[in-house]
């Protein structure tokens, strides 16, 4: 990877560290830390995301950002499995890129090991699947300006970025250099600024992964049909919260067999449709809680009002609710309600 030969011992370009004649602006990072998985989402500048914690436990993530004109570049930790809904900004392309030795995710369903890349244009909503304890580097960069970039080195990369399945099979090589350089550049522990080369170099980074990068194969009629399953029933349960479906009624809703739900749901998102039935409700209570406590401006909100809101996503036994609520996030409901007061 050429732009390797640019960067000193410590992983920072040469020029910032023996100095231009003219000054460059530096950037520092950006560090953010959440215990609620939406909040956590929020936590990203400039993209729609909606978080759903699907293991049981107190969450914790923490997002190291590095924001440049046209470029950004981040790690995000998550101590919880979830399920997210995400769209990066406008007229951009996002890399992402787990870590290494990181256990399988998935985009839009599909499985992406340690040693792939996952891609996808800005303003196209995508799915991603991740395990507990999941560490991923962040790349999204201006199109025009990766275009001009392209121009400049002769690399054509504009059939590359248009939307696709979202994984990308890449030269190991190529994936451990990008690591190198985005954990030296994102390492908290250097006080250093980033500079303008900083960024050229992590453009020249984006240019050749985009280089490097194959799709690898999906569009089979079997993956088609289990995500459209998916979909459909997704949709069907998120159009109506408050109503108590059985594994009939979703089957009924898709045309399937239990046997082929039940299958579509493990291969896409990595749970059963009851319990992801069972997690994107609680999900929808803990949201609800947060924004009545933003409302009510610090005053109690009352046991009352709990009821409500549990009732409208389909809670009606308030102890079994309670008890399934503490489970999921660690917390009952009224300490939610409490601790976002007190923000």
């Amino acid at each position: 990877m050429l732009v390797l030969r640019e960067f000193d011992i410590e992983g920072f370009p040469v020029s910032a560290t023996l100095g231009n004649d003219a000054p460059m602006e530096c950037v520092t990072l950006q560090h953010r830390e959440a215990r609620d998985a939406d909040l956590h989402a929020s936590n990203l500048t400039n993209w729609q995301q909606q978080y759903d914690q699907v293991s049981a436990g107190e969450f914790h993530g923490q997002i190291i950002e590095l924001p440049f004109d046209n470029l950004q570049v981040f790690r995000e930790d998550t101590s919880q499995a979830l399920q997210q809904k995400c769209v990066v900004w406008p007229d951009s392309v996002w890399l992402g890129i787990p870590l290494a030795q990181q256990p399988d995710c998935r985009i839009n369903g599909l499985a992406v090991g340690d040693g792939a890349l996952m891609c996808q244009p800005g303003s196209h909503d995508f799915q991603l699947s991740t395990p507990e304890q999941y560490q991923l580097y962040g790349m999204v960069v201006q199109r025009d300006a990766l275009q001009a970039l392209a121009v400049i080195h002769g690399v054509e990369i504009s059939d590359r970025l248009a939307q696709g399945p979202g994984r990308r099979a890449i030269p190991q090589q190529t994936l451990d250099d990008a690591r190198y350089i985005l954990a030296r550049l994102l390492n908290q522990q250097d006080p250093r600024g980033r500079n303008r080369m900083s960024r050229d170099v992590l453009m020249m980074t984006v240019l050749e992964l985009l280089k490097e990068e194959q799709p690898q194969p999906c569009a089979t009629p079997s993956y088609q049909h289990r995500k459209q399953v998916v979909d459909q029933v997704c949709a069907l349960i998120d159009s109506q919260p408050d109503q108590p479906f059985t594994v009939t009624d979703l089957c009924e809703s898709a045309n399937v067999s239990r046997r082929t739900l039940q299958y579509s749901f493990q291969s896409i998102l990595g749970i059963s449709p009851i319990k992801y039935l069972r997690v994107s409700r609680l999900n929808g209570v803990r949201r609800a809680l947060v924004r009545a406590a933003a409302r009510s401006g610090g005053m109690a909100v009352s046991q009352t009002s709990i009821a409500d809101i549990a009732s409208q996503w389909g809670f009606w036994h308030m102890s079994q609710f309670a008890k399934d609520y503490r489970t999921q996030f660690g917390e009952l409901p009224s300490e939610t309600l409490q601790q976002r007061s007190l923000q």
